[in-house]
């Protein structure tokens, strides 16, 4: 491992086992504000930090697993970081039911709108016009549609104040997870050519394509072998510290809110921000090197397995602690999530990518920060 590697693994673990000793007592309330600041300075740079070492491992694993294994890998990560996070909240002190659906709403606006537009901007400014797989984009936003709309718009029409009641909160979960399962299946297995970049020229992968394009990456020799070993035992190792610090993070988030007088979905939006930013660059830089379908495996892939992850997750926490999670929208954030959607639908129908698509979805963005911050 590079020196790099080993420094950040130490110093993310030192600030995991100083948080663990002396914590509580750091934390304890009444919690004043410098202690609050410096603290969440602390947690939040050593989380985004190891985030950021998380992604790097997971690029690597990538580069020998091959596509969509490898984005897969980069994703999953990620989104568990994600959950982790969500759950430390909703396990922690004072009411937080809402924070799934502020978080889940959250990464899709900055996801599918900042990250979208910026990639379409940055990728069209080097390359032009760009190809991708047609065939996937339409399965990510079928996925999208169905999971936002049964998670995030349908509570609030059963009757219980936006929250599913504990018989259709169990059957939820298990549909989402059941149906995210069997995409995944479907994604690594016969319909894998759907998330591939197509050759030059075209907007899909043929069914009939030859063996060697739909292949998995060639086996890795033994030190191959050792190598993606020694890169998921890092990945794991830095995610653990992650698990460690996020209820420490959720105290001090929760009182940073609370004496700013900030909007309660603030929480949500800086749990998207810590765990997506390394994404986001990375889909950037793909964008970039004229990769615009792992782009849209980033992106409509991270916010897929963000709901088909996260809604079954909390859930099934709300059913265990007894808690009623607000999962319906607001008015107001319904309709940004069906121009989100729909936008998204017009722009990748089949031609190639769009910058005039893209300052649309930074100008939807944009709405949202006004919504957001400014009622």
């Amino acid at each position: 491992m590079a020196p790099a590697t080993w420094a950040l693994l130490a110093g993310a673990w030192l600030v995991a086992g100083l948080f663990i000793a002396f914590g509580s007592t750091w934390l304890a309330a009444p919690l004043g504000p410098g202690v609050a600041a410096v603290a969440f300075g602390v947690l939040f740079a050593t989380i985004l930090a190891a985030s950021f070492g998380v992604v790097h491992e997971a690029d690597h694993l990538a580069q020998q697993l091959g596509e969509p294994y490898g984005t897969l890998v980069l994703t999953l990560s990620i989104v568990s970081i994600e959950v982790i996070l969500i759950a430390s909240v909703l396990l922690g002190p004072g009411d937080s039911s809402a924070i799934g659906r502020d978080s889940i709403f959250a990464v899709m606006m900055i996801i599918m709108n900042l990250v979208i537009g910026i990639c379409l901007v940055a990728g069209a400014a080097r390359h032009g016009d760009q190809e991708y797989n047609a065939q996937g984009a339409s399965a990510y936003l079928g996925m999208i549609v169905l999971l936002t709309g049964t998670a995030l718009v349908l509570p609030n029409h059963l009757g219980g104040a936006g929250a599913f009641s504990t018989p259709q909160a169990l059957g939820m979960a298990a549909l989402t997870a059941c149906l995210y399962a069997a995409f995944l299946w479907l994604q690594m297995r016969s319909h894998r050519r759907y998330f591939l970049q197509p050759a030059a020229g075209s907007m899909a992968v043929p069914a009939s394509a030859s063996p060697p394009a739909l292949a998995l990456a060639p086996q890795q020799p033994g030190a191959g072998r050792r190598a993606a070993l020694v890169h998921s035992m890092v990945l794991l190792a830095l995610v653990l510290p992650i698990v460690l610090l996020a209820h420490y993070l959720a105290i001090v988030t929760d009182y940073g809110i609370a004496a700013a007088g900030a909007p309660a979905a603030v929480g949500g939006v800086l749990i998207a921000i810590i765990v997506f930013t390394p994404e986001s660059i990375t889909a950037v830089r793909a964008a970039m090197a004229n990769e615009m379908q792992r782009t849209l495996n980033l992106c409509l892939g991270a916010f897929v397995s963000t709901v088909g992850l996260t809604v079954p997750a909390v859930l099934l926490i709300g059913v265990a602690t007894g808690q009623r999670m607000a999962m319906g929208l607001s008015g107001t954030e319904v309709v940004l999530l069906v121009l989100t959607v729909a936008l998204s639908m017009l722009g990748f129908n089949g031609q190639r990518s769009s910058p005039i698509q893209g300052l649309m979805h930074l100008t939807l963005f944009a709405v949202f920060g006004l919504v957001l911050f400014l009622p």
